[in-house]
């Protein structure tokens, strides 16, 4: 498949034209031509990059790319070597961003829900981040960070949680991938009885006392993991490109 013709198919996939993003969505850095095998991770950091020259891939299609407009426009230190990484090696840089938090189906949010058995409320506009929905089955907020750690951590101990004067059963849940901390206002204001994210800034524990609404931060990475393997794995699919997932860990 043509490098253009791959952009093309992902952009109307993901409606990237419908959002106002931080980043360019689509084609980043052009190589070669012809893709018959892509490397799908997180982040277009230096490690997934030397992984996909190892792998002899042709793409690299991630959710976290690069040329964010609160970045230097200098292509120096490890900007430098990223780009040389790709160029030398003649290596197409794919990078989606808010397109992938909210599609529907191959979306991290959707795919969050999936994995969590949430039943995802209808959505009227796909650019709203902040998605909604009811579990499949009440209960406790402490059942409810198990599950969280289960399902994105492997049952390690990685998820932050904030109870106080907050419900303790859940069944109506608010979420936002990644560093989508801010929406728990908005959720706390709609109602919802918890509201899980990426990431976690100091006010955000006193804005969840305050609301009394469980808050739940369960790392960047781990919540923005399942949209761009899901992606890839569409591809595969339906248009007979080799897709590898590497995940590359973080923490945060």
């Amino acid at each position: 498949m043509h490098n253009f013709e791959l952009q093309h198919i992902i952009d109307t996939e993901l409606q990237v034209l419908r959002y106002r993003d931080y980043a360019p969505n689509g084609l980043q850095v052009q190589g070669r031509s012809e893709i018959k095998k892509i490397v799908t991770g997180v982040t277009a950091c230096q490690r997934l990059l030397d992984k996909a020259v190892e792998l002899q891939a042709d793409a690299v299609l991630v959710h976290h790319g690069y040329f964010w407009k609160s970045e230097p426009q200098t292509i120096t230190g490890i900007k430098y070597q990223r780009l040389k990484t790709l160029l030398s090696n003649d290596i197409n840089l794919f990078g989606y961003h808010l397109p992938l938090d909210g599609h529907p189906i191959l979306g991290n949010n959707a795919q969050l829900a999936q994995r969590l058995n949430i039943e995802m409320d209808k959505r009227e506009d796909i650019t709203d981040l902040l998605f909604k929905g009811s579990l499949s089955e009440a209960m406790t907020a402490l059942e409810f960070k198990n599950l969280l750690e289960k399902i994105l951590h492997n049952n390690q101990s990685s998820v932050l949680f904030c109870g106080d004067n907050a419900p303790e059963v859940i069944q109506r849940v608010a979420w936002c991938s990644g560093g989508g901390q801010d929406f728990i206002e908005t959720a706390a204001l709609q109602g919802f009885d918890a509201f899980f994210t990426g990431e976690v800034s100091e006010r955000t524990i006193h804005i969840a006392r305050e609301y009394g609404i469980n808050f739940y931060a369960c790392g960047h990475h781990a919540t923005e993991r399942y949209g761009i393997k899901t992606l890839g794995e569409w591809l595969a699919r339906n248009y007979n490109l080799e897709n590898i997932f590497i995940d590359i860990d973080n923490p945060a």
